[in-house]
Formats: structure tokens, sequence, C-alpha cells
């Protein structure tokens, strides 16, 4: 089959090296904030194709060893700069275990990508500071995977109405930081005078909860943080809710938006108003992306707008971002 024009080429190249019919098991494998991106990538693939898949952390898929990876195994992994040593070495892994292993990254010549069979590119403003179309993000390049692979493999061919939809996500973010503004910028003068913010959020949308708990928060703003799912939060979490408490509760538009929601009510039962900042996907526009991929894309735009957020914390807390950082990739480690 053919895959729409406007795919990015790296993706096509890269499928075009997989026999996709013949392979039996999924595994998506980083570390950070490139394993933030496997969460929403595997509830796509769960969603779409009836194929077990895994999400690994690098250094554990390694350790692990999962007996059923073999040359039936496609092995995505990804790393923003190649350089996350973990990541390589798992790449490698996987390579003696005859997988075939598609790496994104920004770098093809970094060892990440040297130790792959296949490359596939992405920007991130991140750490260029230069801004991006979302449609070029890790999110966009990964989704294009695994929705093609899915075509490849038999199931339903959404590969145009995926393109479609993320075409339209850049105007979506730019409307969801103006929806947002209002909110951050009421929340923001208390968030920064906290200690401890949790993240909560189920579905395709707790990988965003889970890369703003570690990969900001605690790496950038040095604010002690946990991403809790949903419903785990009713089994143990909740008992630290109480009025001082401070969440952040991202409410998607996919399947397990009930269990959001449920968290949601509990939250202002019993903590305060002020401490509970809820950005709600219902509240945005969301024109022409496809009503089937609303609840896939809402995570990147969540993310994209915590980042704002996140800069708000950081200049009233006098506290800098990615240059405040003490250890990360500062030293060996």
């Amino acid at each position: 089959m053919l895959l729409p024009s406007a795919y990015d080429p790296g993706v096509v190249a890269a499928l075009s090296g997989v026999d996709a019919k013949q392979i039996r098991h999924v595994f998506f494998v980083a570390c950070g904030g490139s394993l933030s991106i496997m969460h929403p990538a595997k509830f796509m693939l769960d969603q779409h194709l009836d194929m077990p898949s895994d999400v690994y952390n690098a250094a554990e898929f390694v350790a692990r060893a999962p007996r059923r990876l073999d040359q039936q195994s496609l092995v995505i992994l990804c790393s923003m700069t190649g350089t996350t040593k973990e990541t390589a070495s798992a790449a490698a892994y996987a390579r003696t275990k005859g997988a075939v292993t598609i790496g994104l990254t920004l770098d093809a010549k970094s060892p990440m990508g040297q130790a792959v069979d296949h490359v596939v590119g992405f920007e991130a403003p991140y750490t260029t500071g230069v801004p991006i179309d979302a449609k070029d993000s890790n999110y966009a390049r990964i989704y294009q995977l695994v929705l093609g692979f899915v075509a490849l493999a038999g199931g339903e061919d959404l590969t145009q109405p995926l393109i479609d939809s993320l075409q339209a996500l850049q105007p979506a973010i730019d409307r969801a930081h103006t929806t947002f503004a209002p909110q951050f910028e009421s929340y923001a003068p208390g968030f920064a005078k906290k200690d401890v913010i949790y993240t909560v959020a189920s579905g395709a949308s707790y990988g965003a909860a889970y890369s703003f708990a570690i990969c900001v928060l605690m790496e950038m703003q040095w604010i002690n943080s946990h991403a809790i799912h949903a419903n785990e939060f009713f089994h143990g979490p909740f008992e630290v809710l109480d009025k001082d408490s401070t969440f952040i509760l991202l409410k998607g538009l996919d399947s397990t938006r009930p269990l959001e929601d449920r968290a949601d009510e509990f939250l202002h039962r019993f903590g305060a108003v002020e401490n509970i900042l809820v950005l709600d996907a219902e509240t945005l526009d969301l024109t022409g992306i496809d009503a089937q991929f609303r609840g896939n894309l809402v995570p990147l735009i969540f993310f994209d707008t915590l980042w704002r957020f996140a800069y708000k914390i950081a200049e009233l807390r006098q506290h800098e971002m990615l240059e405040g950082r003490r250890y990360m990739k500062k030293l060996a480690y």
C-alpha cells in the first residue's frame, strides 16, 4: 500500500523496511521525556490493532530480557539527542535478538541513530528554542509510525485522516494557549510557592502528565512531583489530599475520560479550588482534528501549553529552566 504523500519520508523509509505481517509483538522503549510518548503510542496501537505491545524503560528492557523479543518483534525507540546510553544499548540488544528497530532522534549520526536499523527524525523546540510546527514533533512521528504499521499489518488504513489531523494540530495548540492563559496567570503565583505538585491523568494523556512531573517540575524546577494515574489515585495516593495539596489534572477526550472525571470530583470535594489546576480538553477548539484522533492529539496540546505555565512558575521562583540543572548532562552518572 502507498502511504499519504504528506507522510514524513523518514517514517515511510522506516516502515518500508518492516515486514509488518510477520511482526507479532511491538516494544516501545525509551527513558524520561522520550519514554512519555511511548504511553500514548501504545494506547493508539491498542485502539487499532489486535497485537500485543509493551512499554519499557530502556535499561530495564535490557535487564529484564523479555523472552518474547525475537525476529518477529518490532522495537520502536526514542532519544531526543540520540546520546541516551541506555536507549542506544537497548537498540543494540534488540538487534542481537533479530528484532527490527526504529529509532526516533534529532541526530541520525548519534549513538542511538547508529544502533538502530532505521532512523526517523523529528523537530523539538525544547533543546533549540526554535518554534516548530507540531506536525513535525516526536508525537506526530510516532503516531505516523503506529498507524502506518497498523495499515501495513492488515488493519484499517487511517493514515490520511491522521495526516489531516496533524496538519490541524499546531493551530489547535495556538488556540489552546489563548484558552488556558487566564488559568495559568491565575494559578502560577500560588503554584510557584509550592514544594510539591502532583499531576494526574489517564489513557493517552498519562504520558504528558508523567513527562511534566519528572522532566519539568522535578528536573527543571526542583519541585517534588509524581504522576498519578487517575484511577490509581483512588488506590492510595488520594490519602495525601487536603486543602493544602496541589494538583494538576489533565482531562482528555479518549475513552478513559470518566476516570479523570471521577478524580476531578474527588479533588474538588476535599481539596481547595485554588490548588487544583484542571486543564479540560472539552474547552478547546479542535477544528480540523478528526474526532477519532482528538483523544490522541490532546496530550500534545496539554504538554505544549504546560511548558508556558512552567516558564511562568520559573520566572516567579527566579529559577532557570534548562540552564539551572545541577546534574543532567553536566557530569558522569
